[in-house]
């Protein structure tokens, strides 16, 4: 088993992967191996990126765990490779995350002087 870098109510992050804790309804975790993620958005949270969403989809393709928080400053969206759904998520402390996730994928320009892109490879 591979030690976690990260965890808290809604996600886990270890080496290899990251866990969507609750993600499939009512209850059952996803895990996502990161040799699976082509890259990872980092968006500023608007009513389209997600700012007021709990849980699901508002476009049927990026599906968001429960997060029932209502302060965010940060919405993840997982592109994955070979699929044509995307994962979209928050965490309890971006910044944190944001650093380790660039650890593990590379910064790539981003679309707008307020989001980042990191792809993964």
């Amino acid at each position: 088993m591979d030690s976690t870098l990260y965890s808290d109510k809604l996600v886990e992050i270890s080496e290899d992967s990251i866990v969507f804790r609750n993600y499939y309804y009512p209850f059952g975790n996803k895990r996502v191996k990161f040799e699976d993620v082509d890259r990872i958005a980092v968006e500023k949270p608007t009513l389209l990126s997600g700012k007021y969403r709990y849980y699901g989809t508002g476009d049927f393709r990026t599906w968001f765990p429960p997060d029932n928080r209502s302060k965010r400053d940060k919405i993840f969206i997982m592109i994955l490779k070979k699929k044509w759904w995307r994962v979209g998520f928050t965490v309890e402390d971006s910044q944190t995350v944001l650093n380790l996730l660039k650890t593990k994928c590379s910064l790539i320009d981003p679309i707008s002087p307020k989001d980042i892109t990191l792809t993964c490879i």
